[in-house]
């Protein structure tokens, strides 16, 4: 349960729209209090609600505002990755610059090299270690012409590793120069998209009947779901990241899951097995129940004034490591629904991917699809 000192910033931050979602005030549990974290900021009574056109539209408005945020923080990612990946370009530029130098004159003197080996040059001196008359003379001519052939190894091999650095600077330049280009291209799409979001809750707010009391409730909406609710979707988020570790002992245990035919397993993990697993890892998901339907893995419920609803989808990956990795196609938090990019940061933050090797080191995943109540995994043999 959170602190008294975290359930009375949350009492102050939510009345302002919890009328508008006809929800009792009730304490917000969590199951990964955090009692020295923010708190929402205390709000002031707005006007009635009477004066806004309708729940429906100022819910419109309130997810308008939620995106709006959160798409916010992707641009300041955004900014600050470009702002590195700038850096490191110019750095990248700058070492090309010198090594292109420094191999000019390497070059030169390799070309030498292999002129001379071209031209007959280096015949006398074979020759003349093959008709030399004395032993004495033939290790004279033996040391000098080992001393002429190794010098000349070593500087073609010297231009051999220089001009491979070289390309392989050439590409990390090149490379990071795509990745700039397509950073800024992101970075232009996601300021298009949050100035459409602005204007039109600009519009919404002047249409509301009362812009100051819904200027005031959106930023208290905004408060609340920054300090507070984004915290608990990580919430969640961490302890199934947690559980999913620990997924493949549960199925190599649990009889009937796992079974072999031929050479290849089958894995047939039932909804209900899955919802005890969770339950058994981590009291938070006691009020949430997990279906596998069309392909697709939801997890769902609400826990007092906390709703939430994950839905998504496994695939088979190959590289760096076989896995089933999971991809999150909608996240609904207390009835409003969090933009893709919210999505991609929590997909590529906490892992809830599943890895077969971990049950027997030389299984591997090969097919994967979830429908009526089961999550079906085809593992083959890998050695």
């Amino acid at each position: 349960m959170l602190s008294p000192k975290r359930l009375a910033a949350a009492a102050l931050a939510i009345p302002l729209f919890c009328s508008l979602l006809l929800t009792p005030p009730a304490p917000l549990s969590s199951a990964d209090p955090d009692p020295g974290g923010p708190a929402a900021p205390s709000a002031t009574s707005p006007a009635s609600m009477s004066s806004f056109p309708d729940n429906a539209e100022t819910r419109r408005l309130m997810q308008q505002t939620l995106s709006a945020a959160e798409i916010q923080k992707e641009i300041e990612r955004i900014g600050a990755e470009q702002s590195l990946l700038e850096q490191k370009t110019v750095e990248l530029s700058r070492q090309a610059d010198e090594k292109q130098t420094e191999i000019a004159e390497k070059e030169k003197r390799a070309g030498a090299v292999i002129r001379a080996y071209y031209t007959g040059d280096r015949d006398p001196l074979f020759m003349a270690f093959l008709s030399t008359k004395t032993i004495s003379k033939w290790f004279i001519l033996l040391d000098y012409y080992e001393m002429i052939m190794g010098r000349d190894k070593e500087i073609l091999a010297e231009y051999e590793q220089q001009y491979h650095d070289l390309q392989s600077t050439l590409a990390a330049a090149e490379h990071s120069s795509k990745e700039l280009a397509e950073l800024k291209s992101a970075l232009e799409e996601q300021k298009l998209r949050v100035e459409a979001l602005h204007k039109e809750i600009e519009g919404g707010i002047q249409n509301s009947g009362d812009p100051q009391s819904m200027t005031a409730l959106l930023e208290e909406f905004t408060a609340y779901w920054q300090n507070i609710g984004m915290h608990e979707v990580k919430t969640y988020f961490k302890a199934l990241s947690s559980a999913m570790n620990h997924l493949p002992q549960f199925v190599e245990s649990r009889d009937g899951v796992l079974k072999r035919r031929g050479v290849t397993y089958d894995l047939n993990l039932k909804e209900e097995d899955l919802n005890e697993f969770l339950h058994s890892q981590n009291k938070l998901f006691d009020n949430f129940a997990f279906t596998f339907k069309n392909g697709s893995v939801i997890a769902s419920g609400q826990d007092g004034d906390l709703s939430l609803r994950l839905q998504g989808h496994y695939t088979v990956q190959e590289e760096p490591v076989n896995a089933l990795m999971f991809h999150v196609d909608s996240i609904v938090f207390n009835g409003f629904e969090l933009p893709d990019t919210t999505r991609a940061s929590l997909e590529e933050e906490f892992d809830l991917g599943f890895y077969p090797s971990k049950i027997v080191s030389f299984l591997r995943a090969t097919e994967v699809d979830s429908k009526d109540g089961v999550l079906h995994v085809r593992l083959d043999l890998s050695f």
